[in-house]
């Protein structure tokens, strides 16, 4: 095993520690290779040991190491020699087709050979020379045949509680005008759908993940805190920031992040101020709320305290700067005079419906889709011009998929899922927009989350399909949607704490915090089921504009909100457990620019039952 004594430097500086001395140098060459310990794992180890014990890294302490903390460690494995085996075909869906259908002829072969009693309790009608199974007839796909469950999971009985569901349709959240029976779109005519940011900028393909620095974590988040604090100078006109753990006996403004001083929940009493490495080296010092009339804070929170720190070691705060969102878009063809106005001005200016959904698609005790095919079927009634639909497609939380039960690999599921969905909607000619979950069981587990790449939709359906990836900016006719799939509002709400004189809305305030912190994902640290990769985090998680809608879905209850003169809508999810859950529509329009005061692209948006 070979040691790179530069890369051990190197290591080793992270955390501002030198090498002093041959012998030293020698001793750390001799523990890497003794123990079987790369040079990051030996700086590690040895830091966790020093900050334990307050000792410098010297001869004698390392002669301490090794006899205290690396003699007692478990000897590494070797890994196991890998053995030539062979895998089983794997089975496409034209195959797997074939052989239900090989599977239904074997069945209607056995029925032919039983008993007439037996026979008339078969639900499958039987072909007899007088009753032939046209071929034209049974190559001719239904959306409910193409989700034919049969070569999913051995048991495929419909769900009993969606069926009997008596509040199909019922509206049970809504916004702006009433419009009735106008809740009818063109399909996908005259609709343009693509991203807001350039393609260099946006994730188009699936990237290497699972290795990531703390030194390169530190680096995004107090990037995070620079780039806020340019907004908090500008809109609260502070004049400079103050260390936060020098001594201040006047009142003075500190620059940092919210953070929590264990690893519980934050409270009034845990909550701490991290500071930036500009004005504060990274430092932290807890935060004495008991002034503050008003506040609400989460764990990641960039924010800017006035108040006094006597001792160096609280600050008093006495007011709470927050930061402010972003401008909303403005098009790069922006109107000019005369008459390129009303030229320019009235071009996508078409209202377009928006249906969005949100998985799991499945209720939990079944693998039918039939809330699936009930939206299809809506889609195809009420011809949106764009429908959103969020994952998870091929929920990892599912009864049987959590036991193992399907009979096919998850991808296979998941490609037949498209093919019915992008199938059954083509008369509509509705755009369709799919985003990924971390719920999806056979897509990547990370955030930002890659599109969906291992479905290809025929070529007749290219034009109107997008995969594109969580979270992301869509920019239809003008209209700017933000999107994201994963439960932001429920990770949030766990975290957040806050104090009002009166009665505040917990959804208003933190889809407030996410706007004005300009990120999908504010939170941090993320809930345990996050797996963040941060440096793809800071490109491509971020708000490049204030949006004129903004989708977040969750477990929580479905709401439509105007926050901050953003349209905010939670459409709750499709199934809830054993029962139907809800899907969200709306109406868009682009308006005129130079308006003034502005007007909401949304025209109206509501939340009904399945």
């Amino acid at each position: 095993m070979s040691v790179n004594v530069e890369k051990l430097a190197e290591e080793l500086d992270t955390f501002g520690l030198a090498i002093e001395g041959d012998s030293m140098k020698e001793k750390l060459v001799e523990l890497c290779i003794t123990y079987r310990l790369k040079e990051d794992e030996i700086v590690n180890e040895w830091f966790a040991f020093s900050q334990t014990r307050n000792v410098p890294l010297t001869r004698e302490n390392l002669d301490i190491f090794e006899h205290e903390k690396l003699s007692k460690r478990p000897a590494k494995a070797y890994p196991p020699t890998k053995r030539p085996h062979h895998r089983a075909p794997i089975q496409d869906l034209n195959t797997l087709e074939d052989l239900v259908q090989a599977e239904e002829e074997e069945e209607n072969l056995l029925d032919s050979y039983s008993t007439p009693g037996k026979a008339a309790s078969q639900k499958r009608a039987l072909t007899t020379p007088e009753n032939r199974l046209s071929k034209k007839g049974s190559n001719a796909r239904s959306p409910r045949l193409l989700f034919s469950p049969a070569s999913f999971s051995p048991s495929a009985t419909p769900s009993q509680k969606y069926a009997s569901r008596t509040n199909r349709g019922e509206v049970v959240a809504s916004f702006g005008a009433v419009r009735g029976a106008a809740w009818r779109g063109s399909g996908g005519r005259s609709v343009s759908v693509q991203l807001l940011t350039a393609p260099e900028d946006s994730i188009t393909k699936p990237f290497k993940y699972m290795f990531q620095k703390l030194y390169d974590i530190r680096e995004v988040l107090n990037y995070k805190i620079e780039d806020l604090s340019l907004s908090l100078t500008d809109r609260h006109h502070i004049e400079g920031f103050r260390p936060v753990a020098i001594p201040a006996q006047e009142p003075v403004t500190f620059l940092g992040q919210v953070a929590c001083d264990s690893n519980g929940k934050l409270n009034a009493k845990s909550v701490v101020l991290q500071g930036d490495l500009e004005h504060s080296v990274g430092m932290q010092v807890p935060v004495d709320l008991s002034e503050l009339k008003e506040y609400s804070l989460f764990p990641g929170q960039v924010v800017a305290l006035e108040g006094i720190n006597s001792t160096g070691r609280c600050i008093t705060a006495s007011l709470l700067h927050e930061a402010v969102p972003l401008p909303f878009y403005i098009p790069a063809t922006e109107l000019k005079e005369g008459a390129e106005e009303e030229e320019v001005g009235l071009e996508g200016l078409e209202p377009q419906m928006v249906m969005v959904a949100c998985g799991p698609y499945t209720t939990s005790d079944s693998f039918t889709f039939d809330p699936m095919m009930d939206l299809i079927d809506t889609i195809n009634r009420d011809r949106p011009g764009v429908c959103i639909l969020l994952g998870p497609f091929v929920d990892c939380r599912h009864e049987q998929i959590e036991k193992c039960q399907l009979t096919v690999p998850f991808q296979d599921v998941f490609k037949q899922c498209m093919k019915g969905i992008v199938e059954g909607t083509r008369g509509s000619g509705s755009h369709l927009v799919f985003v990924p979950s971390l719920r999806d069981v056979h897509h990547h587990f990370v955030y930002p989350q890659p599109p969906f790449r291992c479905y290809e939709p025929a070529k007749k359906d290219k034009g109107r399909v997008h995969f594109v990836s969580d979270p992301c900016t869509l920019d239809i006719n003008g209209v700017i949607i933000g999107v994201t799939s994963t439960d932001v509002l429920m990770h949030m709400s766990a975290e957040e704490i806050n104090s009002s004189q009166g009665g505040s809305d917990r959804f208003t305030r933190i889809l407030k915090h996410i706007l004005t912190q300009r990120s999908y994902y504010p939170l941090y640290p993320p809930a345990e089921e996050m797996n963040i990769d941060y440096e793809c985090f800071q490109t491509y998680a971020q708000l490049p504009v204030t949006p004129d809608v903004l989708i977040v879905p969750s477990e929580l209850r479905y709401f439509v909100k105007d926050v901050l003169g953003c349209i905010c809508i939670n459409p709750g999810r499709l199934t809830k457990g054993q029962v139907g859950g809800s899907y969200g529509r709306l109406f868009v329009q682009r308006q005129r620019s130079g308006e003034s005061p502005r007007q909401t692209p949304c025209l109206a948006a509501q939340v009904l039952k399945i």
